[in-house]
């Protein structure tokens, strides 16, 4: 008796040439003769399951195929060819009887995901969300590009979806996990374009990550659930909360705020919360033409709409410090990210497009606990006195701190863009001299990592091109510990979650954690209050 078998071939190559060729369906037809010459079978439904670029010489597509066969029930998958099986979620719900509904503080990627699946549950929870809708934060973002208005709690790092909202969008993660499957699976059932499923390095687009958002709102409303925008979460105890001068009791709190939720860090930190200090990164923007990036790689086969714009990830290493790129956005902007008033702050965003004249990358160096005294308070002040210092040498009024490669490289200061506008806040920048912002070891490192990424990139470490400082928020500077049951050490009812609790980094991983949270408290309690 025959099965049906659904299959995946991996590691599909095709190499690239001009002239509008249909890659994929050479690709498909390569796995279908693979596939019938291993197994003797004539497989079905061929469609492409993953798709990347080797560019690193003669540039290849890479793709792996999804198949289904008709095969003996003995059938057993080997080699290159693997069984395949859709992501699916199956939850067991407890016993626990539930008072009050579950509470998720914060709408980002790890709280948004916590909710939907605790809404998709039958568990209606309450999502706290201290910054604005959607639509709101967008005029508050573009009030705060082109006046220099700050709102605190509406702007690039609070609000619906959180930092990832004003992003590239990428969905790439380091983090090896089946539930990415379903992250990608539910981001495209939300309005997310259906190529994340299978490209290699998947990005949204800030463009459309707004509309996912707005989506997933709608749905866990629609599923019961409630979103208080606007509605910061306060003393924080065991078993309740203020918000907005109402005190809501929880059984269930997760808590997952972002990595720039400082006043929410310190109020556990004085609670008495098992909180310590984490290594996190901090740099400059570095930006270039992307015509020049899509040169240096693709060389003359730059600007074919077949290969898109380049992307690169860059490293160097000396001793335990590091310096690498991070969040890599073609065809993007830098936009101004501050949450706190008298400070400056970069990070990267592009549209689906990615059809900017720059591409930009935070240039990031490693800061270990050790540097700033191994507490928790500490590791937050690092990044703020950063911050205030990058607010004053820009000119007080939010412009930016900016330095030439040449300069950095040269120990001078004074030179001003050129060929490569800077994008943040449409080039309100100021020349400045790094190594009076940065401890010597940042201004060291940024040095020797950017002299090494012009070995491997033509072009990358040219005079002429711009720094924007500072990038401060990378990762969390601290983690909330929690048990194996995902609950904060002495706390039985909250659960710390995702990128600010310091157990992701980027949307991916913090949405894995945030569904890892969710099923925790489902295994423990029924939906029933």
């Amino acid at each position: 008796m025959s099965k049906l078998f659904r299959i995946q071939v991996n590691d599909i190559r095709v190499q690239y040439r001009e002239g509008g060729r249909d890659f994929e369906a050479e690709a498909i037809h390569k796995a279908a003769s693979l596939i019938n010459k291993k197994t003797g079978l004539d497989p079905h439904n061929l469609k492409i399951a993953k798709k990347s670029i080797d560019a690193r010489r003669d540039i290849s597509f890479v793709y792996s195929v999804y198949a289904e066969i008709e095969a003996d029930k003995n059938f057993k998958a080997s080699g290159e060819i693997k069984l395949f099986s859709e992501p699916e979620l199956v939850l067991d719900k407890g016993n626990k009887k539930l008072e009050y509904r579950p509470v998720v503080v914060g709408f980002g990627p790890a709280g948004m995901f916590a909710a939907l699946i605790l809404a998709e549950n039958g568990y209606a929870p309450i999502v706290l969300e201290r910054g604005a809708s959607v639509e709101e934060r967008v005029r508050a973002v573009d009030r705060f590009i082109q006046d220099g208005i700050l709102d605190t709690n509406t702007n690039i790092q609070f609000g619906a979806g959180g930092a990832g909202t004003f992003s590239d969008g990428k969905l790439t993660t380091r983090i090896n996990d089946p539930l990415i499957a379903y992250v990608l699976k539910t981001l495209c059932e939300l309005g997310a374009p259906e190529d994340i499923i299978y490209k290699a390095k998947p990005h949204i687009g800030t463009d459309i990550l707004r509309l996912v958002v707005d989506n997933a709102d709608k749905r866990i409303t629609e599923l019961g659930g409630e979103i208080r925008y606007k509605t910061t979460a306060e003393n924080i105890t065991s078993n309740k909360l203020t918000a907005d001068g109402d005190v809501i009791p929880f059984d269930a709190l997760v808590l997952a705020t972002g990595h720039s939720a400082r006043d929410t860090y310190s109020q556990l930190i004085g609670a008495g919360f098992a909180v310590e200090a984490k290594p996190f990164s901090v740099g400059v923007r570095a930006e270039h033409l992307q015509d020049d990036i899509d040169k240096a790689m693709f060389k003359s086969h730059a600007g074919d709409k077949a290969l898109g714009h380049a992307e690169y990830q860059l490293s160097y290493r000396k001793g335990e410090r590091g310096c690498y790129t991070f969040c890599m956005c073609p065809g993007g902007v830098v936009v101004p990210s501050a949450s706190e008033e008298f400070g400056v702050v970069t990070n990267g965003m592009s549209t689906r497009a990615r059809d900017g004249r720059n591409a930009n990358a935070a240039v990031c160096v490693s800061v270990l606990p050790k540097d700033y005294g191994s507490d928790p308070v500490s590791s937050i002040e690092f990044q703020r006195d950063l911050e205030r210092k990058a607010f004053v040498m820009g000119g007080r009024d939010y412009t930016a701190p900016m330095q030439t490669v040449g300069d950095l490289l040269n120990g001078k200061s004074g030179a001003s863009y050129s060929k490569v506008v800077p994008t943040y806040r449409d080039g309100k920048v100021t020349p400045v001299d790094f190594s009076e912002l940065f401890p010597p070891f940042v201004t060291e490192m940024l040095r020797e990592g950017i002299s090494d990424f012009g070995r491997k990139i033509r072009g990358y470490s040219d005079d002429y091109v711009p720094l924007t400082g500072v990038e401060t928020r990378t990762s969390a500077p601290v983690r909330i510990l929690r048990g194996d049951d995902c609950t904060a050490v002495g706390y039985e009812c909250i659960y710390p979650c995702g990128e600010g609790a310091g157990y992701a980094g980027g949307i991916v991983s913090a949405a894995v954690d945030g569904i890892r949270v969710a099923a925790k408290i489902i295994g423990k309690y029924s939906p029933k209050l």
